[in-house]
């Protein structure tokens, strides 16, 4: 989907084995700037796309303060599923449901996979300070887009 045409956003990992593109605007038709968005997401901003069940992916987190967090997930997804969170190799949630983003509104077929949302408060999960290493799972349906995982701290 991404020319191998020497930009950082067209190469990024593209000899990989994960799957990745950005958010493209401006286009014709729109693509991630559409209107069936239910939120709007940053230009350029990267993504884990075309997920299959069994699939996994780590991200490096550095955290400030050990304690319990809420995660929030932007995402797509044209027919739902679940996913789970390891923290350092161990597994810290159970099934999360991530809701379908399809909208039969849409005239253009393939832009179902780019119906941004956010599923606000979609974990709870405990980081120890410094370097935490979480791993997201594909659990069931696949086909979804994971941009952003964003951690707020849970104050008691």
């Amino acid at each position: 989907m991404n020319p191998p045409n020497g930009t950082y956003l067209n190469e990024f990992r593209m000899n990989e084995g994960v799957d990745t593109s950005y958010m493209k605007f401006r286009l014709d038709p729109k693509i991630d700037d559409n209107p069936f968005n239910k939120v709007t997401p940053p230009a350029g901003l990267l993504y884990v796309g075309w997920t299959e069940p069994g699939e996994w992916f780590n991200l490096t987190v550095d955290v400030a303060d050990s304690g319990e967090y809420s995660a929030d997930l932007l995402y797509t997804s044209n027919r739902g599923g679940t996913i789970s969170l390891d923290v350092n190799g161990k597994p810290a949630t159970r099934p999360l449901k991530v809701t379908s983003t399809y909208d039969a509104a849409d005239p253009v077929a393939w832009r179902q996979w780019h119906h941004w949302n956010v599923v606000h408060d979609l974990a709870r999960v405990h980081l120890e300070k410094g370097r935490n290493v979480l791993t997201v799972h594909t659990l069931s349906e696949g086909q979804m887009n994971y941009a952003t995982l964003e951690f707020k701290h849970r104050e008691r």
